[in-house]
């Protein structure tokens, strides 16, 4: 989300319905090739490291970075991911990046093959940084780098010498959502290493619980905490009780059931705003919170995930876990009645605001995880008059990968490198500018404009990466200028690789 020239569309195309339906329903052509489509949704990762490289990194035009960060308050503050097409570490959604691609491996793991180890090396890259993050007691740091000093200059993260202030949440001034963000990134991350790492995996557990509780006794929102470093970039819009309850949650399922976690699940869960109020570009939309999923807002994500437990437990079936994983699915699904997303002619998922593919990926694994949780428990979900199997959830999840993979009115990918037909320029600082291989000499802050307004392609190649994507009528701008549709995030890549790892399996199988 980060960049320069920042700008989001101002509202939605809404499309009649049966056109809707006839589009995404019609007979698709072949499946695309999941496995080089999730090797290279992995290998995006390394293009946005942070920090010291290893000798195994793979996008090799990408060098050492930012190795003073955390300099100003005397901590090691090395490593991590850059969010997106910038040099700033913004930790809320990067944890949350942590957490789906955790996830990803959870449920899907087994269907990863080859790829399991690069995606376990995603994770760690992330969850190790964490660690740093937290490793102070009762101090989490929120964000490191200027992002209004980052957003004026066009440098490489190899070249950047704007100011890395690091900006830390405390007693005094709280951020619960970070908090409990961080907290369910290590908690999925341990879960993720259990079967590999069980000494680290511990070790994450532990943090977790530390960082949860901090989250939770000293409640507040970062967005007063950090101010201006955190909006109007990351703005937490959703409150923080979503992202305390989504902590308990994960905490609940890597201590195996620790009855303390539930209990904060059941005493809480009514105090999750029934709606989420977004400002976007000045405009204010407003949603059930049970339709919202990403690095926001985990409403969805709370229920799908308890849902599963839930399933297995008939006394508690009719908890708002299940009941409301259900109203989400109805929200997505194109034939249903109470659907509150529109779809492109072309069969794409919107919702409001910009990097509009964060949601169809993160909408479509919420589909397939819930749909494998359905199927175990043999259940359908009730849309008014339709009703819905797990197929159907499936066939939509799908539908969604297909698109952005190249099965759309212009036959383009949106994952850079996959494919013939792909962006070729996009809103990234270090895919747009020489290497320090081929241009050895400092870029300075304003040294990087000529590329960034050429008109060539990208000199680097950032293998893997899916950017925001087109507009509601199927149509992209492949300009560095247009942020909301050619700039990837972390957080678009991470569900994805879940899915394509679920496609690939299922689609071998055939």
């Amino acid at each position: 989300m980060g960049g320069k020239f920042k700008a989001l569309p101002a509202g939605l195309l809404v499309l009649a319905g049966t056109i809707t339906i006839m589009m995404v329903t019609t007979a698709r052509a072949a499946s695309p090739d999941y496995a080089d489509a999730l090797s290279k949704c992995i290998l995006f990762f390394e293009g946005q490291r942070s920090g010291k490289l290893p000798s195994t990194q793979r996008i090799t035009w990408r060098k050492d970075s930012a190795l003073r960060d955390g300099s100003d308050i005397g901590m090691d503050l090395v490593g991590g991911y850059y969010d997106a097409g910038d040099n700033v570490k913004f930790h809320f959604p990067m944890a949350f990046t942590v957490t789906t691609l955790a996830w990803s491996v959870i449920e899907f793991g087994e269907s990863m093959g080859p790829e399991l180890q690069h995606a376990l090396e995603a994770v760690r890259w992330g969850s190790d940084y964490l660690l740093k993050a937290t490793s102070v007691y009762d101090v989490v740091i929120g964000q490191v780098a200027d992002p209004i000093a980052d957003h004026s200059c066009w440098e490489r993260p190899e070249d950047m010498d704007t100011p890395r202030t690091s900006y830390a949440i405390n007693q005094t001034n709280p951020g619960s959502e970070v908090s409990a963000e961080i907290a369910a990134a290590l908690a999925a991350s341990a879960i993720a290493f259990k079967d590999s790492d069980d000494e680290y995996s511990a070790a994450l557990l532990e943090r977790a619980k530390q960082v949860f509780d901090f989250a939770d006794k000293y409640q507040g929102s970062y967005n007063s905490s950090i101010g201006q470093a955190a909006c109007p970039f990351y703005c937490d819009f959703s409150g923080y009780v979503d992202e305390l309850l989504w902590g308990a949650a994960w905490l609940y399922k890597a201590t195996n059931e620790d009855g303390y976690y539930w209990n904060y699940l059941r005493e809480n869960i009514n105090s999750l705003e029934p709606i989420v109020v977004r400002n976007i570009n000045g405009n204010t939309f407003v949603g059930a919170s049970f339709a919202e999923f990403g690095w926001d807002a985990k409403h969805a994500g709370i229920n799908v995930l308890a849902s599963k437990w839930m399933m297995n437990d008939s006394s508690n079936a009719a908890g708002p876990y299940i009941l409301n994983a259900d109203k989400f699915v109805c929200s997505i699904l194109p034939e249903s009645p109470t659907k509150s997303v529109s779809y492109s002619p072309g069969g794409l998922l919107f919702k409001p605001g910009g990097s509009n593919l964060q949601h169809a990926t993160a909408c479509s694994f919420l589909l397939i995880v819930y749909a494998k949780y359905m199927e175990v428990a043999n259940k359908v979900v009730q849309c008014d008059s339709f009703v819905a199997t797990p197929s159907r959830l499936i066939d939509v999840a799908r539908g969604q990968v297909d698109y952005i993979l190249g099965n759309n009115p212009l036959g383009m990918s949106y994952m850079v490198g996959f494919g013939e037909k792909f962006p070729r320029k996009i809103h990234h600082r270090g895919a747009t500018l020489p290497s320090i291989e081929a241009h050895p000499q400092k870029l300075g802050c304003r040294g990087g404009d000529q590329y960034f307004e050429s008109d060539k392609p990208d000199i680097n190649q950032l293998t893997g990466a899916v950017v925001g994507g087109p507009a509601e009528d199927d149509s992209f701008q492949d300009s560095r200028y247009d942020v909301p549709q050619s700039e990837p995030t972390t957080y678009i890549n991470s569900p994805f690789v879940g899915l394509l790892a679920y496609f690939n399996a299922t689609n071998f199988s055939k």
